[in-house]
């Protein structure tokens, strides 16, 4: 004795699965890698290809922490030391445009990680969360890439005070 059912459905063939729905997002290009060795990611089109580098990724993600008000500075506190030091020599740089950013560029995600200061008295985080919510939007809306996770490291709050002190000049006479 045995089901109508399971008979009815063992004489049909074997049951096709249904197919499985592909993470892409409409209106964005598929991503594929770059070649060995490079950084980035390279964005396929019918009309061409376009490489993204990961240097440009930690830009994006430089810029899009700087907009959020609650940030004073970015980058560890060695870090911060060093770019101090470099600005004050005749001819070095200004600081780098991305201290305290770190990225992983995949195929098709990226990965960053954000060493940030921030204001005494401000949420710290609400700061974080303004800052994580802009560096995605930036990063996946100019290219293409989706953000899998924005760590964030809070190294130093910056007090007024404390900085008001370290700028007296002491005189000797």
């Amino acid at each position: 004795m045995s089901d109508p059912a399971v008979r009815a459905s063992s004489e049909a063939g074997p049951e096709q699965a249904p197919p499985v729905p592909q993470p892409s997002r409409p209106g964005r290009p598929s991503v594929s890698p770059t070649r060995p060795g490079e950084g980035g990611a390279s964005l396929t089109s019918d009309r061409g290809i376009t490489k993204i580098s990961d240097v440009v990724v930690a830009k994006i993600a430089a810029l899009a922490t700087r907009e959020i008000a609650g940030v004073q500075a970015m980058g560890t506190g060695m870090a911060r030391t060093f770019g101090a030091i470099r600005a004050r020599v005749p001819g070095g740089s200004e600081g780098s445009l991305t201290q305290g950013v770190a990225v992983e560029v995949g195929e098709r995600q990226a990965a960053v990680d954000i060493d940030i200061v921030t204001y005494y008295g401000q949420s710290i985080v609400e700061v974080t969360e303004a800052v994580r919510a802009n560096v995605i939007s930036r990063i996946e809306s100019m290219t293409g890439l989706e953000v899998v996770e924005v760590n964030i490291a809070v190294d130093d709050l910056y007090i007024e005070a404390e900085a008001a002190r370290e700028r007296e000049v002491t005189r000797v006479e």
